[in-house]
């Protein structure tokens, strides 16, 4: 990893920083002996993340039958790990301010690869739901992180990417010395996220394991990164679909193994999830 970029992302004082009720929520999670009660306490410190999370856990996303209206109702139907990948989710929202055309097609394309890489997840049981989810949420939040150090920089990439015609990779290749890839996982190294995680972002477009790889950690970054290109290929969050884009012939389809047939039947699931939740994500 380019290890200026490193130092730069590291000691950066002006970069978004994750909410803190996200952080205490992590923690508390991780301490293994926190109640459905102190996490609502916690959580409702914040109302904009409080009244998000119960938006969403009311999306056919979560799949409860019955009004939610408590945030500690929330919390016991959903379980503390969907818990903690929704407060994440509604905090992560915050980051993606001011809130201008380049953000809002980030952040719809960011939580439609959160809803992509869920689905994917739980159809192949290759990963983890929440880690997942999460993965596909973060996947490109390197794009903000850079749009956030030097919007102009980060415009000239995104006018090339339109007036050429080519990818945005092509185009971050041309204007910096640095992938969005690499510094969204920095970034997500800082927020002390899972390793797991930071290497599913920093290798969401390469897929370029070792060779002794955990097989999970190749699963999950394949996960992310093919919940990624069916943002792509449907048109969440991008100017466009990529409608020649064959999902069932990319190297993280066939490392996942889904077939042609599966993959039809994964994209339309896909679709009809967004349509039906994006707006309890908004």
């Amino acid at each position: 990893m380019n290890r200026e970029l490193e130092i730069m992302i590291m000691t950066a004082s002006d970069l978004p920083t994750i909410p803190v009720v996200a952080t205490k929520v992590m923690q508390l999670i991780e301490s293994e002996n926190a109640s459905a009660e102190e996490l609502a306490k916690v959580v409702a410190t914040d109302p904009a993340v409080a009244a998000r999370v119960l938006k969403i856990s009311n999306s056919s996303f979560y799949g409860c039958q019955r009004q939610i209206q408590t945030l500690s109702h929330a919390i016991m139907v959903l379980g503390f790990s969907t818990l903690k990948s929704l407060v994440v989710a509604a905090s992560v929202k915050q980051v993606y301010k001011p809130y201008g055309l380049t953000e809002k097609m980030l952040w719809e394309h960011s939580f439609g690869a959160g809803l992509a890489a869920r689905i994917i997840a739980k159809a192949t049981r290759a990963a983890n739901e929440e880690e997942a989810f999460l993965g596909g949420l973060f996947h490109d939040i390197g794009k903000i992180i850079m749009n956030t150090m030097d919007s102009q920089q980060f415009q000239s990439a995104m006018q090339k990417c339109y007036n050429d015609q080519i990818s945005f990779a092509e185009a971050e290749r041309q204007v910096y010395p640095y992938t969005h890839s690499e510094v969204g996982g920095l970034v997500i190294k800082k927020w002390n996220f899972p390793d797991l995680l930071m290497h599913a972002v920093l290798k969401h477009h390469t897929f370029d394991f070792v060779e002794d790889e955990d097989p999970y950690q190749v699963r999950l970054a394949c996960v992310v990164g093919l919940a990624n290109m069916f943002c792509h290929k449907v048109g969440v969050g991008t100017r466009e679909p990529d409608e020649e884009l064959e999902l069932h012939e990319t190297e993280p389809a066939k490392r996942l193994g889904i077939g042609q047939q599966d993959m039809e039947i994964l994209v339309d699931n896909f679709v009809a999830a967004y349509e039906k939740d994006k707006s309890f994500f908004g």
